[in-house]
């Protein structure tokens, strides 16, 4: 089964081609044929954060030659494919509604299934993408510029959401704390560069909520402003190391205790900040440190990409069956229990 995945939730225009193999256990042991990624970071750039409108507008341009790119690049045609899936939330309500619209009119033309999928329930399969041999339950951490989930998975498709941020997005903390330093847009790679120069103990920055599996960054946003305000010849570099260092302790320490709560055997890192790399270097020291595996996916599987899309809108397909064409787009959909 081959199956074409579409991402256009926020800033980047994406398709892939999916091959279920016979045998294969949708999203384990899937191979990706195909993947392809149109990012929207130099449009948005000036604006220093996303603009809905705009980037409406950049998937109504690139759809159709992502898509047609990605097919290329998978060697088949739109006869070969036996699936169209696409993100239908959370999201734009604008970019969600390009993507599945051109799913839907997909899947008519090919006489195929259309499958909606839950664009953070996709971040949580994509490890499989890469590891297919996971060690089950996993700890995963769901962290980007608009989410900070803790998730258990107990199996492909079975999941539990155990905590998430009761504020700002650890990403979005980056992008706005970026933005303040005058370090451009986006924030989360730039601080991630800066950072390696400065001293990460330079500041102490609070750590909110400890002991509990809810996060909170919007505090540390504020004493990021303050101290550089009350301090003005600080070092630029010595805020960014220490204000990551408080956002990457707060989400290792969160990790540790949803893991210890679950009994998980592999910890995993999903969505943009995953490429954080001192989050990163830090989830791998706790995975050691507590005899786990760890799973840290490649900057692509981090990032927004449609081989997630395809991957669990074949786990969909087969455990929900094909989505109504008449289904819309949610931009407010959460993860419920899987």
């Amino acid at each position: 089964m081959l199956v074409l995945g579409i991402e256009t939730s926020c800033d980047e225009t994406a398709a892939a081609v999916v091959e279920v193999p016979d045998g294969a256990s949708a999203p384990i042991g899937l191979r990706i044929r195909s993947s392809v990624v149109s990012s929207q970071v130099d449009l948005h750039a000036r604006y220093g954060g996303v603009v809905p409108e705009v980037a409406s507008r950049a998937h109504v341009e690139w759809i159709v030659p992502v898509v047609a790119d990605a097919l290329a690049e998978a060697g088949v045609g739109l006869d070969r494919i036996d699936a169209v899936a696409a993100t239908s939330g959370p999201g734009l309500a604008g970019a969600l509604l390009v993507g599945v619209s051109a799913a839907k009119a997909l899947a008519l033309v090919a006489g195929v299934p259309y499958v909606g999928v839950n664009h953070l329930e996709a971040h949580c399969n994509a490890g499989w993408l890469e590891q297919p041999e996971l060690g089950l339950p996993l700890a995963v951490l769901l962290v980007s510029g608009g989410h900070t989930l803790l998730v258990a998975v107990d199996a492909p498709g079975t999941h539990r959401v155990l905590g998430g941020t009761v504020d700002d997005a650890a990403g979005e903390a980056f992008d706005k704390v970026a933005r303040f330093l005058g370090l451009g847009y986006p924030g989360g790679p730039v601080i991630d560069r800066l950072a390696r120069t400065g001293d990460p103990g330079a500041v102490a920055f609070p750590r909110a909520m400890p002991g509990t599996l809810d996060c909170s960054f919007s505090g540390l946003k504020t004493a990021v402003v303050q101290h550089v305000r009350a301090h003005p010849a600080v070092a630029v570099a010595d805020v960014a190391a220490s204000f990551q260092e408080a956002v990457v302790d707060q989400l290792v320490s969160k990790l540790a205790l949803a893991a210890d709560a679950t009994g998980a055997a592999t910890l995993v890192l999903g969505g943009g900040v995953a490429a954080n790399s001192r989050l990163r270097e830090r989830t791998a020291a706790l995975a050691a440190a507590t005899g786990r595996a760890v799973f840290l996916p490649p900057p692509a599987l981090c990032t927004d990409n449609a081989a997630m899309i395809a991957a669990t809108g074949a786990l969909r397909l087969v455990e929900d069956g094909p989505t109504p064409l008449d289904a819309g787009v949610d931009p407010a959909l959460g993860l419920g229990p899987g």
